[in-house]
């Protein structure tokens, strides 16, 4: 690799919104948290693509970061996103948008988005956020912070309570699910049927079912087996 070209390279950050007065004032949020960096801003998805292309066989230019838009005239800024995760992964994206719902917000983040900021923010604390970026603290609005942290805690309360299944009893429901008979399962498990049988009685109690279906059912739902 060429060091001199890296050292002379043009750190540059790409604003891709269809509105020029937020296109302007998006440009300025970022002069003001990163003054080496060159902005330019475009509208769409077509302009953007252009941009990266000729960003991409540029030898002097190094897309640092771009603020990108969901809602473009000719697509969406998720599309930008994607395209900045395969090709430009050092690159950090970060979503500008109005909308603060889960669907949108999961989108940009499974895309490779680094940050979610609502367009709703004051300037000085856009500013601060962005600024965060060089101690690797993802820039997002508390309003989408408090979105993600409920997601997870939902997620945790839906988690299935542990079954509390000893490593033979658990052994004893993966091979009745397997379809194994008692017996057939005892010889798998080198264990007489009557051991096997009781095994299968404290399963029975421990799922809170009563018969092989529900225990196979209920397995599967808890990621048993």
């Amino acid at each position: 690799m060429d060091r001199t070209k890296l050292t002379n390279s043009k750190k540059t950050c790409l604003v891709i919104e269809d509105q020029p007065q937020m296109a302007d004032f998006l440009s300025g949020v970022v002069n003001q948290a990163f003054p080496e960096l060159e902005v330019r801003s475009h509208r769409n998805v077509k302009e953007f693509r252009a941009a990266l292309e000729n960003l991409l066989i540029s030898e002097n230019v190094c897309l640092e970061l771009v603020l990108v838009d969901l809602g473009l005239p000719d697509g969406s800024g998720i599309e930008i996103i994607k395209e900045i995760s395969e090709k430009q992964p050092q690159t950090k994206s970060i979503v500008i948008s109005i909308y603060d719902d889960e669907a949108y917000l999961f989108d940009a983040l499974a895309a490779g988005a680094s940050g979610f900021i609502l367009k709703s923010e004051e300037p000085a604390f856009m500013i601060d956020i962005l600024k965060r970026i060089n101690s690797n603290e993802p820039p997002l609005s508390p309003v989408v912070a408090r979105r993600l942290l409920a997601y997870f805690q939902k997620q945790k309360i839906e988690t299935p309570p542990e079954t509390g299944l000893s490593a033979r009893e658990r052994e004893t429901l993966t091979l009745l699910s397997r379809g194994m008979t008692v017996a057939e399962a005892s010889q798998q498990m080198g264990l007489s049927s009557q051991t096997v049988a009781g095994y299968v009685k404290i399963v029975y109690q421990k799922l809170h079912v009563s018969n092989r279906v529900e225990a196979v059912r209920e397995a599967l739902r808890r990621n048993l087996i």
